[in-house]
């Protein structure tokens, strides 16, 4: 069922008036591979460029992202988050992992704050090093988990 369409197929924001108020999470993650030139240049658990540094940078711009995603995703409810917050971190392949948990209470969840708040983390992450390198690859973003609405979500 395609919850953003009405009886007439017309493009629709979903009415959340008779749903519940509950506490809801959510966490997405991106991954970017970095070429070993960029690589090569962290030091300790941050990244410097000549636009200063960079996962710092990541997650700002990734928190103020999750707190636009009504403004830049369509039929997307307007929501006021009850937090964000975004970590970066280096996984075993030597990629570069952002993670974004959105919580909220309301009547509708978070799972598109948390994806946009990974997704523009990573991109930031591009915006930055790409004068070191273009053979940046964001690999993937994707739901951890959810939690809260009418059925919760945990990637195994």
């Amino acid at each position: 069922m395609l919850t953003h369409i009405n009886k007439q197929g017309d493009p629709n924001m979903v009415d959340v008036t008779e749903k519940q108020v509950t506490y809801r999470t959510a966490t997405a993650r991106s991954i970017v591979s970095l070429p070993a030139e960029v690589f090569e240049l962290l030091a300790g658990n941050e990244l410097q460029s000549k636009k200063g540094p960079v996962f710092q940078t990541a997650i700002i711009a990734g928190i103020m992202a999750a707190k636009k995603t009504g403004d830049l995703i369509p039929l997307c409810h307007p929501l006021g988050l009850d937090n964000c917050n975004v970590a970066v971190h280096i996984n075993e392949q030597q990629e570069v992992v952002v993670d974004c948990t959105a919580s909220i209470t309301a009547k509708t969840g978070v799972e598109m704050e948390a994806l946009v708040g990974a997704s523009i983390a990573a991109l930031t992450i591009y915006d930055m090093c790409k004068a070191m390198s273009h053979d940046i690859v964001i690999k993937e973003t994707k739901l951890i988990s959810k939690t809260g609405g009418k059925r919760d979500f945990k990637r195994s």
